[in-house]
């Protein structure tokens, strides 16, 4: 099946443009012109990417942005925008875009990123797992539900992203910058400290010794690591 990819953009000239070089890549557009048309159109219909650009009717693509990440934390988001300063670029990362390039831009780097984004993605689902079990301990992602030391609990939505990014990782370093993306979607900054409170509760949670984790690992000024030893 083709890729489908959702097109903001109100320049119409350009928009045909984009969607033209989309179909002759052999990805399959839907464009729309404002801000309530793309959220509309993201509930409705399944995407495997979004181009979006910033200045648009109704509702600006950053309002866009953040209404498709209350939805979906995962199809990549790629802004288009006139706005090339360095704080509009952050501000498109911090609020969920996984790319952004300045207008005006060439085509065959666009296709290259759109390319280089849904591949990525696709990597990072193919590896997604449902359930783990580690130790006495066992963790289903689609429920949220576990089981630890205690017995059977619910996890919150923020820690079941954490646990399954650190799982997913197995004895890899994940980094404060790679949390706040998968996590946190650079919606908010949260400190070091928010981010330790989260490994303490999975140590509270799985660990039979908290003092001496078995599982989850802190690497000061570095990362967080799950090694499963069991």
């Amino acid at each position: 099946m083709k890729k489908r990819i959702l097109v903001v953009e109100d320049e119409k000239d350009l928009a045909d443009t984009i969607k033209l070089n989309l179909e002759l890549e052999d990805y399959h557009p839907i464009v729309v012109h404002d801000g309530l048309d793309a959220i509309a159109a993201f509930k409705e219909q399944s995407f495997d990417l979004v181009i979006l650009d910033i200045m648009i009717p109704s509702v600006s693509g950053i309002e866009v942005c953040e209404n498709i990440r209350l939805q979906d934390s995962t199809t990549p988001i790629m802004f288009l925008s006139a706005k090339g300063r360095s704080e509009d670029r952050i501000l498109g990362l911090k609020k969920g875009g996984d790319d952004y390039l300045t207008k005006p831009f060439n085509l065959e780097e666009l296709i290259l990123r759109i390319d280089n984004l849904i591949t990525r993605n696709e990597t990072n689902s193919s590896k997604s797992i449902i359930s783990y079990s580690f130790g006495n301990n066992s963790v289903d992602f689609d429920s949220y539900e576990a089981v630890g030391k205690q017995g059977k609990f619910t996890l919150t939505n923020k820690e079941s992203l954490l646990l399954k990014l650190l799982i997913e990782n197995e004895g890899e370093v994940v980094s404060r910058e790679r949390i706040l993306q998968a996590v946190w979607g650079y919606s908010v900054y949260p400190s070091t400290r928010t981010i330790d409170n989260f490994v303490l509760a999975f140590r509270r949670y799985f660990e039979e010794d908290q003092k001496n984790p078995q599982f989850f690992i802190s690497l000061r000024g570095v990362g967080y690591k799950f090694m499963n030893q069991s």
